[in-house]
């Protein structure tokens, strides 16, 4: 069984040395930006990883669904 892709959402100076490991960057600055990345993390993702920022905007609400399993990034 494989996991799926990895996808990472965040501020960009957080997130996008992961494209170098093979993660989608999906780059949000703002709040609404981070809602909407979410809403375009690919369908296969097993693992979205989440700068801190961005797990505040979506909150436990969206966090604690699974499928995509999350992380978030320490501070």
């Amino acid at each position: 069984m494989t996991m799926g892709r990895v996808a990472a959402i965040g501020e960009q100076v957080r997130v996008a040395g992961l494209a170098l490991a093979g993660v989608t960057v999906l780059v949000a600055e703002e709040p609404d930006a981070v809602r909407d990345a979410w809403c375009d993390v690919p369908e296969d993702t097993g693992l979205v990883i989440l700068t801190p920022a961005a797990a505040e905007a979506l909150g436990a609400e969206v966090l604690d669904r699974i499928p995509p399993l999350t992380s978030v990034l320490p501070p």
